[in-house]
């Protein structure tokens, strides 16, 4: 590591690494599930949001704790394998694969749900199949975007977010759609099963919060600037979340009332701003899911074949890339063919999925803190024992209640997923006589970079 150190210069200020952060969780991150989310939690949106952020909030602390003491890539892998078990370590590492795998498959659904209500008559497996097979070809030829227009993209999106905001207010108070109230986020009769369900789904809209804990080389003052980031990212993102769905809520109380509920989103921009904000809308969202997609494809495959050349998977295969184009074209195109599960999944189970890969790892990422004070710290210091074990204690508690509340369908492939890995572990370490391998990490921090380049 010390040589990678001295090739980045410490550069990246707070401000940097915040913006960093939010452009990587992505403006249009709320519109991607607002529909199903109305529909779940029945009309209370900006309740489950305030919930998930303090899940995300609590957790973001622990990871600031984290990277003080382990300022290396890996996240909850790293953090688990150093403070508690190396084995167990894998399997956090392995649950996060999910994340990997699934999200270009959550990009090509979105897609789909996006572009299907502005081209109702085309077949939904078009979209679908048709950004797979885009962003599959643009990662096997190698195409890079430049960060320049990454960052126009980024602008772009949250130039048609805060457009979307001031339309939706000119609606309720001009337009007499719907009315402000209190009541999406605190009614007589919340159904607070049906918002904690909800807010399982929106972990989604949080994915890469922690992505600057892989910027630590570059940043000034990491210990105390990487930490502060992860907070202030947390706390931005959340607050943009609530207060867009607060407005959205109260002009469409009930989502029933629309066409396509999956589809809401672009149903409204219609709604607030005519056709030609909705086109508006439409090309936003498909510039966002299209750079996701790239970027997400492009980060699994090479961690994939990080952890080919690593032994961790078969080294021939995932560890092969081709001569003259350069890429691990094996890989990229193994997550296409799983993408294309798309076509037989909604977006809530394939959400779901994704988020089971997240409530794992931030799970672990709070117990990593706690086992590292038992470990290292062992002091009865009043200010210790809040930050190392009652706060990290109250986010595993949030992340496990909301983890037991994703879709059945997502828990049991998520469990099958850790039954797969516990075999696997087995028959890689020969039943713990030889030390678990690693996960290359350090490959997927430069690809983070890149995927951060590529959302923003």
């Amino acid at each position: 590591m010390e040589q990678k150190a001295q090739q980045f210069e410490r550069t990246l200020k707070l401000k940097h690494l915040v913006f960093i952060g939010l452009a990587y969780m992505a403006p249009f991150a709320v519109f991607d599930t607002f529909g199903i989310v109305s529909q779940t939690t029945k009309g209370h949106v900006p309740a489950a949001y305030i919930l998930v952020t303090i899940a995300v909030l609590f957790t973001a602390f622990s990871y600031g704790k984290m990277v003080k003491e382990f300022p290396q890539a890996g996240s909850a892998y790293t953090y688990t394998r150093h403070t508690m078990h190396p084995g167990l370590g894998f399997l956090v590492g392995w649950a996060s694969l999910l994340d990997y795998l699934f999200m270009p498959m959550i990009n090509a659904l979105l897609a789909n749900v996006y572009l299907s209500t502005g081209f109702p008559d085309v077949p939904r497996w078009v979209w679908i199949v048709g950004l797979i097979v885009l962003i599959t070809i643009m990662n096997i030829v190698g195409v890079k975007i430049a960060v320049s227009a990454n960052m126009l993209m980024v602008l772009f999106q949250l130039i048609v977010a805060v457009a979307f905001i001031v339309l939706t207010i000119r609606a309720i108070v001009f337009g007499g759609t719907g009315h402000l109230s209190l009541q999406p986020i605190l009614s007589n009769h919340m159904p607070w099963s049906a918002v904690i369900a909800g807010s399982s789904i929106l972990a989604l809209s949080f994915l890469g919060f922690d992505a600057v804990t892989t910027l630590s080389e570059e940043a000034v003052e990491p210990k105390k600037n990487v930490p502060r980031g992860i907070l202030l990212i947390a706390l931005f993102g959340g607050l943009f979340f609530i207060i867009v769905t607060f407005f959205m809520q109260c002009l469409i109380p009930h989502v029933s009332v629309l066409k396509n509920v999956s589809g809401a989103s672009p149903e409204i921009a219609k709604l607030i701003g005519g056709t030609l904000f909705q086109s508006i809308f439409l090309a936003g969202a498909f510039v966002s899911v299209a750079a996701s997609g790239l970027a997400a494809q492009t980060s699994a495959s090479r961690l994939l074949y990080a952890m080919g050349r690593d032994g961790v998977l078969p080294k021939k295969l995932f560890s092969y890339v081709h001569p003259k184009l350069k890429t691990p074209i094996f890989n990229v195109v193994i997550l296409g063919i799983i993408a294309l599960t798309a076509l037989f999944l909604n977006l809530t189970t394939a959400t779901s999925f994704i988020n089971f890969g997240a409530f794992t790892a931030f799970s672990f990422v709070n117990l990593s803190v706690i086992a590292f004070y038992f470990k290292e710290k062992r002091t009865s210091a009043f200010g210790s024992i809040i930050g190392y074990i009652i706060i990290p204690l109250i986010g595993l508690a949030v992340n496990v209640y909301l983890w037991f509340h994703l879709d059945r369908d997502a828990m049991i492939l998520g469990l099958s997923w850790i039954g797969a890995g516990i075999v696997y572990l087995l028959y890689l370490t020969r039943f713990f006589t030889k030390a678990p391998p690693e996960f290359n990490f350090d490959e997927s921090e430069s690809i983070t970079s890149e995927r951060e380049s590529i959302t923003g």
